[in-house]
């Protein structure tokens, strides 16, 4: 799912106060909903797919040239508690708690965290005004930790991870960091828990760590300060679809992009390029090592080889109807009504329009 934001410019300053920011779009049918087991395919099929999104046009250059000045700003994520889900990402990955909402009258309570850029002072309260302005006018992308009250006192975790069949969809959030080992070595010491050692597995140098609600975090290298919210990973149909989708409506750019046949697996690598940040000339051959230099986050689509031919085949999108989890992608938009109009126009199907439901706007 996904769900676009209006930025506060000045006819909207007294909705943000009231906490009525957005606007929602709607899920394509290319991205996550139910999984099952995928079937491979030959090497000239993997090639086809490989040179349909090759063949795609240009993406704007920045989110100034996007539709609506698209940004992505959220991944949202179902936690069981805040009061120890908070801690564990300020105490282990230096994340700040840059606002809060609270909704007492539909029973849940929204937690926005990441890393604050240089130059960015955060206000001491984060339910203030002046925290829900800086909300949404956010330079980057925020972990958007979604608490529906009650849960902290239930037994068992009632999230999933995205990662066990029959709820496979939603992959992990990475954090990048300068050394893997010696932060892994950290996070132990912590008691955190993992999926994957850096030295485990056929993969080496990347981890796999666990927050409390279940969810992997992968711990990636790249020449940044001690951490970075550097990815969302999310398993598609088809890539040549999703790349499109993102590109067309949302503005974003393809940064890189990795092949593994024997694997039978790819990787494409998305971002919204704010403005003065030059993208890599070629995805196949800079694109890694420019993510390695670049503090933004960048959206993985992880493509098994063989789903876009399967016209049975569909992802679990994280919302249900028995399991839940990850819940959706965030963008901010200039004006919510018209970008939706311009999706509905494209064909786009929704989950959810401006109008409909109890909150209005998005």
């Amino acid at each position: 799912l996904m769900y676009s934001f209006a930025r506060p410019l000045s006819r909207l300053s007294r909705l943000v106060a009231r906490r009525l920011p957005i606007v929602c779009v709607s899920a394509s049918k290319h991205c996550p909903a139910v999984v099952r087991a995928f079937t491979s395919c030959s090497l000239d099929a993997m090639s086809k797919v490989e040179e349909e999104v090759a063949a795609a046009p240009a993406a704007p250059t920045t989110s100034a040239d996007a539709p609506n000045h698209a940004s992505w700003q959220q991944t949202m994520l179902r936690v069981k508690d805040p009061e120890v889900e908070v801690p564990f990402w300020q105490t282990n990955f230096g994340f700040e708690l840059v606002a809060r909402l609270d909704f007492p009258q539909w029973k849940f309570s929204l937690y926005f965290m990441g890393t604050v850029p240089e130059g960015i002072t955060l206000p001491e309260d984060r339910t203030s005004k002046e925290a829900i302005d800086l909300l949404w006018n956010w330079p980057g992308v925020l972990l958007e930790l979604t608490h529906n009250h009650g849960t902290e006192t239930a037994e068992e975790n009632p999230y999933v991870s995205g990662n066990v069949e029959p709820h496979r969809g939603f992959g992990h959030v990475a954090v990048m960091t300068p050394d893997v080992y010696a932060a892994c070595e950290v996070l132990e010491k912590n008691g955190v828990t993992f999926h994957k050692k850096p030295d485990e597995g056929r993969m080496k140098g990347l981890a796999f760590a666990l927050s409390p609600s279940g969810y992997w975090i992968e711990v990636i290298r790249g020449n940044v300060a001690k951490y970075t919210l550097a990815q969302t990973m999310i398993r598609v149909k088809d890539p040549a679809k999703s790349v499109a989708f993102y590109r067309d409506h949302f503005g974003m750019q393809l940064v890189s992009e990795k092949h593994f046949p024997s694997a039978k697996f790819s990787l494409y690598f998305m971002a919204t390029i704010p403005a003065g940040v030059t993208p890599p000339k070629d995805p196949k051959l800079d694109g890694s090592e420019w993510m390695k230099n670049w503090d933004g986050c960048v959206l993985e689509l992880t493509h098994n080889h063989g789903t876009e031919t399967d016209a049975d085949f569909s992802y679990w999108n994280g919302n249900g109807p028995t399991k839940k989890g990850f819940g959706h992608i965030g963008f901010l938009v200039d004006d919510v009504y018209a970008h939706s109009e311009m999706l509905e126009k494209a064909g786009v199907p929704f989950h959810k329009k401006p109008d409909e439901g109890g909150m209005k706007g998005l």
